[in-house]
């Protein structure tokens, strides 16, 4: 198979599997209108009300206004470390092709 045949055929796979990933749908959270029944918009007025009470006693007992959640972050270094490696890898597989390609001339 000539060099010609294999970058296209290389080229036409990662066209591909980029066109698919595009159609992947993302998640969003998020509800369709037409799922929602009078029970659960009464269920969800109920709820805000009794949230926003909540929030209300909550801000009077300590007496900020405005307090939001410690969720504190999320430790990336694995996905740092795992993606510089991955990385570094297909880099060094990129230059032994082009180094072995230019060997057989």
């Amino acid at each position: 198979m000539s060099s010609a045949r294999r970058s296209l055929l290389t080229a036409t796979a990662a066209g591909t599997l980029l066109c698919a990933l595009w159609f992947v749908p993302s998640a969003n959270a998020s509800q369709d209108a037409t799922a929602r029944t009078g029970t659960s918009e009464s269920t969800a007025a109920t709820v805000t009300q009794q949230a926003k009470a909540l929030s209300e006693a909550t801000s009077a007992a300590t007496g900020d206004a405005t307090r939001l959640a410690d969720t504190g972050s999320p430790d990336t270094t694995p996905y740092v470390v795992g993606g510089t490696l991955f990385l570094a890898v297909g880099a060094g597989f990129v230059v032994y092709s082009v180094r072995r390609e230019r060997l057989e001339f």
